[in-house]
């Protein structure tokens, strides 16, 4: 006994070193929501009935202060796949696709292909025009897949049935919806759900890579008729705002497709297009449901990453009548995140430290015994992932948004902005058409723009926030002077 070694006190390290190559998960999950704000119940939406969402939350790691690039479909959807800032593929728009500006690209999922992974692609992982494209290959991009699914249901069939509050509109960019007859399985999300987890048991045996995408909560908010019977009219409310709210607002925050106070509809059609919405969230939580209880039928849980992620936030009424995108104020900048990764530490926590969807492409690849491309823009969360609470440099997070040019503003612009732990600096046209700094510690719904009449001490901060935001988009330090604020 005098001579044996205390092995036992190394056994711990073994059995939670997760990430190295030789001992990390073989399969990703990857999992896209379309224009999902934070409302499920894990991220403390009091409303929401997401429990599937809930259990993958509590099975890896939520990341309550995560942020996308840019608040529109293609853009994001871009940046993600490729690990790139918009400023860095050129796309800020619905109709460029990222290769025209970076041809040679290894994507994510490209990068698990030449791994030896089989790739496929169910539903919506780029962009697709909704409800147009469903069913066909939408804006996708061929080298990111070896196989590609595009299933449509009688959402399609049934889109004369659908209401629409704003007739004026395309059902596309409207408030508009349909409490749907049928099945879960009928519909498109349903279809896609379906063949995601035929194409998993095909595939258990070998490694694979995953990419499923569901078209809703997009607009129309179409779902099963029981969803809708899950939220009562009488028991949704809008969000609050000041009368005054708008008031210390640059024009350019105020997003082009939504130019009147919600859309100058009445609070009862309101409530109903908030009822749809969460109806819709309910029903890709049930989808989601199916295919996390296939890899546990198919005992993969053990040996699958999983990403959950939306492409951008969502307004429902904010800032005294905001809708749907295209802002950079934070229930549009910030999106759900949950990665959950079999061994880690961190599991079952939520990591409150401030990340980027550009963080999405290196840290997969990292947890999945990858090497990180040198091209990615952002950094792996594999220590996040292990320790929530872990020390995190730099913490901040940019998001941007090209503003078209409208009856309010004469040319396009752009807004920029960036979230550190405690503020929020956006400034548009590099401040030209107007700044706007908030105080979450005071103000965490952005009721106060302290960039009007700033004291000398606001100015200095505002003045550090702008070089950052500026070297963090661009990776330079900014040449122009700062500009004053102006509304």
């Amino acid at each position: 006994m005098a001579g044996m070694k205390p092995v036992f006190l190394i056994i711990p390290i073994l059995f939670f070193a997760f990430a190295s190559a030789a001992d990390s998960p073989k399969n990703v999950l990857f999992i896209a929501v379309d224009d999902l704000a934070a409302t499920l119940g894990c991220f403390g939406d009091p409303i929401a009935k997401t429990p599937h969402i809930d259990r993958l939350a509590a099975e890896g790691v939520l990341f309550k202060n995560a942020y996308n690039q840019i608040p529109l479909c293609n853009p994001s959807r871009a940046s993600v796949m490729t690990g790139l800032r918009p400023d860095q593929i050129k796309v800020y728009d619905l109709d460029r696709h990222f290769r025209e500006e970076r041809p040679d690209v290894v994507t994510l999922s490209q990068q698990f292909k030449h791994a030896g992974h089989r790739t496929a692609r169910v539903g919506k992982i780029y962009h697709y025009n909704v409800p147009a494209s469903i069913g066909t290959d939408g804006f996708d991009d061929p080298p990111s897949w070896e196989e590609t699914f595009n299933p449509y249901g009688r959402d399609k069939h049934d889109e004369a049935l659908i209401f629409n509050a704003e007739p004026h509109r395309k059902i596309s960019a409207a408030l508009s919806w349909l409490a749907a007859d049928g099945t879960d399985e009928e519909q498109t999300d349903g279809m896609i759900a379906t063949r995601a987890m035929e194409w998993i048991a095909e595939h258990r045996d070998e490694p694979f890579f995953l990419g499923v995408g569901f078209f809703r909560p997009h607009t129309p908010y179409v779902a099963p008729k029981k969803y809708f019977d899950w939220y009562p009219v009488e028991s949704l409310r809008l969000p609050y705002a000041p009368e005054d709210d708008r008031d210390d607002i640059p024009t350019a925050a105020f997003a082009h497709n939504c130019p009147i106070p919600h859309y100058n509809l009445d609070e009862p059609t309101l409530l109903k297009a908030i009822q749809a919405y969460y109806a819709t969230v309910s029903f890709v939580d049930a989808q989601i449901g199916r295919i996390m209880e296939t890899l546990r039928s198919n005992d993969l849980l053990d040996k699958t990453i999983v990403v959950f992620w939306s492409d951008h936030g969502y307004h429902l009424g904010e800032h005294g009548g905001i809708w749907q995108k295209r802002t950079l104020f934070e229930p549009c900048a910030a999106a759900p995140l949950i990665i959950s990764v079999p061994g880690a530490r961190g599991n079952g926590q939520i990591c409150r430290k401030i990340v980027e969807f550009t963080d999405i492409y290196p840290t997969v690849s990292d947890a999945g015994g990858l090497e990180i491309p040198k091209h990615c823009a952002g950094r792996s969360l594999v220590p996040l992932l292990n320790d929530p609470l872990a020390e995190w440099e730099n913490e901040e997070a940019v998001t941007q948004i090209l503003r078209p040019a409208d009856d309010r503003l004469s040319e396009p612009v752009m807004g920029c902005s960036i979230r550190t732990p405690r503020w929020r600096y956006t400034e548009w046209a590099e401040g030209a058409e107007g700044v706007e700094l908030y105080d979450y510690d005071s103000d965490p719904r952005e009721f106060r723009n302290l960039a009007i009449n700033p004291d000398s001490a606001t100015q200095s901060l505002m003045k550090e926030l702008q070089i950052r935001l500026r070297k963090k988009a661009s990776g330079k330090i900014p040449e122009t002077p700062f500009n004053q604020p102006r509304l």
